[in-house]
């Protein structure tokens, strides 16, 4: 995406899921934290439809899913679940557009990625999704169309952002390694031929053709790599979960303009330690692969290790602040 090479992301963001059920508050707490690079919260507590699978399934064109004891199943029909999944991303809509007024810059939205679908939603014989190579292709269809959709009337509600696409992918990694579970629990799904998901990615991310596209994975064993050749304009992390293993991968990709959108802070409550000292493992990688130390605010933007959800939301609003003030000392003090 090198028409992307110039675009200028925030120094800190958020992952998406924040704590609570008011979507008013929600808005006003990311705007409030992000002045220069908010994004649409999701509020997964108040139920399915509102989960990042729901969520997802409710932006499908033409398929339909239902919530089933197993999980999310596909359907015949749009039926009360995807009503509500709707609905609910409509008042998050709603509420992202009255705090973004004027608003002019870099604004995320999020979904979950072709492949975490594929892994989730089931087909009518209770199946995954995954297990049938035509599903995954409809699938991945109908999700790079009502992306399409989702990120028009995002346009639409604030007219100055410059959208950022984020797509959540933390069954990727399980998929490229054949560890997808089948329904009976006892086998698991073939591994997924790495071109095939490449291209599926590359297809889904195509839809964005004025913005970046992020690819977030919280998993252990983020294919960089696969990723950059994809089209992600930046790859979203658990930094804690980098190993001396993945040096060449990032180190490739950060020469290869690759935006790095390291997850430093916990996405549960506990002990924040001072923002300078939240970033010395980010300085550490950079001085172990030998890269300019001023590269860094340029290569870099800080979030959460994870979504919020599960954090309390006194910890989320100090989690995102935290973020912030860690970018500024990355900046300000790069070596």
């Amino acid at each position: 995406m090198s028409e992307n090479s110039q675009f200028r992301f925030g120094g800190a963001t958020g992952v998406g899921s924040m704590p609570g059920q008011d979507a008013r508050e929600a808005a006003k707490t990311v705007t409030g934290s992000f002045e220069d690079f908010p994004f649409l919260a999701e509020l997964p507590t108040r139920g399915p439809g509102a989960d990042m699978i729901g969520r997802s399934a409710g932006m499908l064109v033409d398929l339909y899913a239902r919530v089933e004891p197993s999980g999310w199943r596909f359907g015949d029909r749009p039926g009360r679940d995807t009503r509500r999944a709707r609905s609910w991303l409509g008042e998050d809509l709603d509420a992202l557009e009255e705090f973004t007024q004027g608003y002019e810059g870099p604004l995320k939205v999020q979904a979950a990625g072709p492949w975490t679908l594929a892994a989730a939603l089931e087909l009518k014989n209770g199946e995954a999704s995954l297990s049938d190579a035509g599903a995954c292709r409809d699938l991945a269809g109908s999700l790079a169309e009502g992306l399409r959709l989702h990120l028009e009337e995002v346009r639409r509600r604030v007219p100055g952002a410059r959208l950022v696409l984020q797509l959540d992918e933390p069954s990727l990694t399980a998929v490229l390694r054949g560890q997808v579970k089948t329904a009976s629990g006892y086998r698991t799904h073939r591994a997924v031929d790495r071109q095939i998901v490449e291209a599926t990615l590359r297809d889904v991310a195509g839809v964005h053709t004025d913005g970046p596209v992020v690819v977030h994975s919280c998993a252990p064993d983020v294919p960089f790599a696969l990723l950059r050749r994809a089209g992600a304009a930046a790859v979203s992390f658990d930094f804690s979960l980098l190993t001396e293993r993945d040096d060449d991968a990032i180190g490739e990709a950060v020469e290869a303009g690759t935006r790095l959108f390291a997850g430093i802070v916990p996405g549960t409550d506990g002990p924040l330690s001072d923002p300078a000292g939240s970033v010395m493992g980010v300085r550490t990688l950079w001085r172990r692969l030998g890269l300019h130390p001023g590269l860094l605010a340029e290569a870099v933007t800080l979030t959460p290790t994870c979504g919020l959800a599960g954090a309390s939301p006194d910890y989320a609003r100090r989690a995102l602040a935290h973020c912030v003030r860690a970018a500024r000392s990355l900046a300000d003090n790069p070596e």
